[in-house]
């Protein structure tokens, strides 16, 4: 299998973090990829030039990280743990933590985005607060009552691992100073999880 990824993404992290959870990372080759580049061969695997994106031996292209995570999930070679449960109130609540994990990643690139790609003089102050607001809510509510799990992480907890660990990367880790009580859970999910470490990018 191939994975089409950048090492700065966050959502090609949870991939890479799950095929570690899964028994798969030898069984998958890492391909750099670049979103900025048109015409690569990521435009190939995904029309929407976006990763990652995972192709299996048989051709087959699987995105996005979710989509890739339960693939994951379900062929890896070890059977625990398991990272989404079956149809039950848990996977529900399960799959909205994640997105809530996701939907703040997404506020944050958005963020780097506007001052990346666009000129200075047409930065959008609102616009780039109402991404932090977005950002500073999602934060304030996991927060409150960070998430735990029992025997294991599951797909949720990666998607927030990985999220924090973008505010580390591209927003210097201000997150921290208000969230205590994440600090602490992020460092419990990197020692339970080795593949967090191992994946952690460096600009």
């Amino acid at each position: 299998m191939k994975l089409f990824t950048s090492p700065p993404s966050p959502f090609g992290r949870k991939a890479r973090i799950a095929a570690g959870m899964k028994g798969l990372t030898g069984a998958i080759e890492i391909v750099a990829a670049d979103t900025n580049a048109p015409g690569t061969e990521l435009l190939q695997q995904n029309p929407l030039g976006k990763i990652p994106v995972l192709v299996l031996d048989d051709g087959l292209r699987l995105f996005d990280s979710r989509v890739i995570c339960e693939y994951l999930d379900a062929n890896g070679k070890a059977g625990t743990p398991r990272l989404f449960p079956d149809a039950s109130p848990d996977r529900w609540r399960m799959l909205t933590r994640a997105a809530l994990a996701d939907g703040i990643t997404d506020a944050g690139v958005l963020i780097v985005y506007e001052k990346r790609f666009r000129p200075e003089a047409h930065w959008t102050p609102e616009w780039v607060a109402r991404q932090q607001g977005k950002v500073d809510a999602g934060l304030a509510l996991l927060e409150a009552e960070p998430p735990h799990w029992t025997s294991s992480p599951d797909y949720s907890h990666i998607a927030l691992a990985c999220c924090l660990g973008h505010f580390d990367l591209r927003h210097d880790g201000r997150w921290r100073a208000r969230c205590p009580k994440l600090v602490d859970w992020l460092e419990r999910f990197a020692a339970e999880v080795p593949a967090y470490t191992d994946t952690t990018p460096h600009l």
